[in-house]
């Protein structure tokens, strides 16, 4: 028998996204490549906080909108996977919602930095189906 796909969402800092959206925008960016299980933490905070985080882990001492830690799922642990965690500015990002999916898509493995232009040309479709 096998167990149901899972994901779970942990939702940190205050959020004008309600968390019924921001699970449904997470199962979005990951299923667009093939994760249907583990656990995400989105943090929201200041630009202070952010920019911070920025300096620390990219060596850029200025505020972002968003940043995406990826864990790597090296160590086995019970229930769902460790997908990693999601930090957002809302002081810096223009649109929440995209940058919940932006970060979810980092998780994956897509970089926009490296890639020819496949991860925003996902984020954009996502997007396309989530917006009224």
């Amino acid at each position: 028998m096998s167990a149901e796909p899972q994901l779970e969402v942990e939702v940190l800092g205050p959020s004008r996204v309600p968390l019924e959206e921001i699970e449904r925008l997470l199962a979005l960016a990951l299923a667009s490549a093939g994760i249907d299980s583990g656990h995400v933490a989105i943090e929201f905070v200041s630009a202070e906080r952010i920019t911070e985080l920025n300096a620390e882990h990219r060596g850029i001492a200025a505020a972002t909108d968003v940043l995406s830690f990826p864990i790597d799922g090296a160590e086995p642990s019970p229930g769902p996977p460790e997908l990693g965690d999601i930090v957002i500015c809302p002081q810096h990002t223009a649109d929440l919602r995209e940058a919940i999916v932006h970060g979810a898509l980092h998780l994956t493995g897509m970089d926009h930095e490296t890639d020819d232009g496949e991860m925003l040309a996902v984020q954009r479709e996502i997007m396309a189906w989530v917006t009224p």
